[in-house]
């Protein structure tokens, strides 16, 4: 039986492929659109909490201990993100070798 499009759905071919690479790179388009995106809202998020933890009185400049502040609490939303993330990878990439018919 033809398809709608005059082909022989029975015998489909493959995509052509400049068609396979054209939807990789806009796939690898969006990943990265994504990552940037993620990155863009931790940044804000860990601004906006560490902001409002360690700058009580805000006025012109900051003082020591805020600088202080501001400095381990980047690093401790920092350092939990990246666990997050690696453990999040490793458990991604684990799976894939568990099931891997259900690989992205």
């Amino acid at each position: 039986m033809s398809s709608l499009f005059g082909g022989n759905s029975a015998s489909a071919s493959p995509p052509p492929a400049d068609v396979t690479a054209r939807k990789e790179a806009v796939m690898t388009q969006i990943r990265n659109e994504l990552a940037l995106a993620s990155a863009q809202e931790l940044i804000n998020k860990t601004n906006d909490k560490c902001f409002a933890k360690c700058v009580t009185k805000p006025s012109t400049a900051l003082s020591g201990s805020e600088e202080t502040c501001l400095a381990r609490c980047l690093d401790r939303y920092m350092e939990a993100f990246n666990i997050v993330s690696r453990t999040y990878t490793s458990r991604l990439a684990r799976e894939r070798l568990e099931n891997p018919t259900n690989a992205l």
